[in-house]
């Protein structure tokens, strides 16, 4: 957990990018490659939506979230995507459930913004 969840995007590119996308991502997060989640959705466009990238995750800080997005707009951008829309789904550990139970205590979120 983190979920990366992409839309409008080819899932051979996103197998290729797997480990650059997980890498940039834990790096600039601060968590564990092993726990990020990657996921493409398939979706039909009602209306002319644009590609997007949804994050779901536990808050930290306002600079935090704008290093991540920076940093997965830069890698994103050198494959030819310049047009994505990045943006967080914040989670609340409380309202996260595992095996039935609230996460409480999660160590690696402790680690600040």
């Amino acid at each position: 957990m983190p979920y990366l969840r992409f839309k409008g995007f080819d899932e051979d590119f996103l197998r290729q990018q797997l480990p650059l996308l997980v890498e940039e991502f834990s790096r600039s997060a601060a968590v564990p490659p092993e726990i990020v989640k990657i996921e493409l959705l398939a979706i039909t466009r009602i209306t002319d939506t644009p590609r997007s990238l949804e994050i779901l995750m536990f808050p930290r800080g306002q600079h935090k979230h704008d290093r991540i997005a920076a940093g997965l707009h830069d890698l994103l951008s050198t494959f030819g995507y310049h047009d994505v829309h990045i943006f967080f789904v914040p989670l609340s550990p409380a309202l996260y459930y595992k095996q039935g139970a609230p996460l409480k205590n999660i160590s690696w979120l402790a680690g600040g913004p």
